[in-house]
């Protein structure tokens, strides 16, 4: 009976995880919010530039990286509780008070862009450490690719509804609806949220499969993970792989009318949903998967799918092979984003998962700053992406001779 209770608080907890982190992916809603701050003012708009729509966005993404670190160092002293609990109201008020704020692009990047995204940052790097001490290792890929499948799936929730308020209320109000509701819920599941008990040792699934060694004979401190060659390796491979990843998904829309003359407005849109939905299933089968066959394992098959995808993708000149391409491109930026994180904990431990992994989450946030950029420049000086897809191509090739690299250093180890 015992194990049988501890193994729904073990689950009840898993479930708080995933729905905290579909509710502070209020981040995707923005693609809805910034028609309406670019329409002129005569339009109900508020006639901001594309740069000053952008802003917000742009900042916010660069705070989500860096309060990962913050918030994975909080949550490893004082525990995800009262970390979450500030993250939620961090969540909220940023919400609120850009209703309040309106018509300033300054103000909406300070309270959306930096507000927000803090609490975004730092709620986000503490659901997947104490969820993983309540399972065994051997479904690290499982877990973390639920809860981080949870926040690829705020992008198909929120857009709906994001876009149901602003034809009702409007701008402002929409704001101060989705802050509040989005603090009460955070409020709620911030309670649930705990690591577990000294000493407790989760049971053992009745199959476990691990290709390449994964558990660490001791818990790593931070100066000590990153004078390892492997974290090297791990840096280099989710900065790039997550480059490719990101600029697809930045630039699906005009991918797919300047390259295969799409421009009916419901298809583009389901385009971009299609995009969301493999995104996440790709988090939660990545996850799943890395436990059959190894976390290195299932970097090399995203890796090479990547290569392959990203080599053809100037020839998907219309819908069903831009489908195709799409379809991948989610599949393989999911899965990476749960291998990663059960990969850090497999190679560094659960001590001090939430500020190792704060660190190497910080080149997910540099490839989000760096490749819409590059894939935008190359756009404008050649008018096409077909540079950027080769470029993407061979860099991807030399992430799979790391990953051979990286599997030499798990099994020294």
């Amino acid at each position: 009976m015992g194990d049988q209770l501890t193994q729904k608080k073990a689950g009840m907890i898993l479930a708080a995880c995933v729905m905290f982190n579909l509710t502070i992916g209020v981040l995707y809603a923005w693609g809805v919010i910034t028609p309406l701050l670019t329409a002129p003012a005569a339009e109900g708009g508020y006639g901001w530039t594309v740069n000053q729509a952008g802003l917000p966005f742009s900042t916010a993404i660069i705070m989500i990286a860096v309060m990962v670190l913050v918030g994975g160092r909080m949550q490893d002293k004082v525990g995800p509780r009262k970390v979450l609990t500030i993250g939620g109201i961090l969540v909220g008020l940023g919400l609120v008070l850009s209703g309040f704020i309106g018509n300033s692009p300054v103000g909406i990047t300070i309270s959306f862009g930096i507000i927000m995204a803090s609490g975004t940052g730092i709620s986000y790097a503490s659901l997947t450490p104490p969820a993983l001490k309540w399972f065994h290792s051997g479904k690290k890929g499982f877990v973390s690719g639920l809860i981080v499948g949870g926040f690829g799936l705020s992008a198909v929730f929120y857009a709906p509804i994001t876009s149901a308020l602003l034809e009702r209320f409007g701008l402002e109000t929409t704001f101060i609806i989705l802050g509040s509701a989005i603090f009460v819920i955070c409020m709620c599941l911030a309670q649930i949220i705990k690591n577990p008990p000294v000493g407790y040792v989760p049971a053992a699934p009745a199959q476990v499969v691990q290709a390449v060694k994964s558990t660490p004979a001791v818990d790593f401190s931070w100066r000590e993970m990153v004078a390892t060659r492997r974290f090297h390796l791990m840096c280099v491979i989710y900065f790039f792989a997550a480059s490719v990843g990101l600029m697809i998904i930045g630039n699906a829309s005009t991918i797919a009318r300047t390259q295969a003359n799409i421009t009916d407005a419901a298809i583009l849109a389901a385009i971009v949903s299609l995009l969301a939905f493999t995104n996440t299933f790709g988090r939660v089968a990545g996850g799943f998967v890395s436990d059959k066959i190894g976390r290195i394992n299932t970097l090399f098959v995203i890796l090479v799918l990547q290569a392959v995808n990203m080599a053809a993708f100037a020839f998907y000149h219309n819908l069903f092979l831009l489908i195709i391409g799409v379809i991948f491109a989610g599949l393989c930026f999911g899965a990476l984003l749960s291998v990663m994180p059960a990969l850090c904990a497999d190679a560094y431990g659960l001590k001090n998962f939430g500020l190792n992994y704060g660190i190497l989450f910080l080149f997910w946030g540099l490839a989000g700053f760096v490749a819409p950029i590059v894939a935008n420049l190359i756009y404008d000086t050649t008018g096409s992406f077909n540079t950027a897809y080769i470029i993407c191509a061979v860099i991807t090739g030399l992430m799979i001779f790391a990953n051979f690299a990286l599997k030499k250093e798990f099994l020294r180890n």
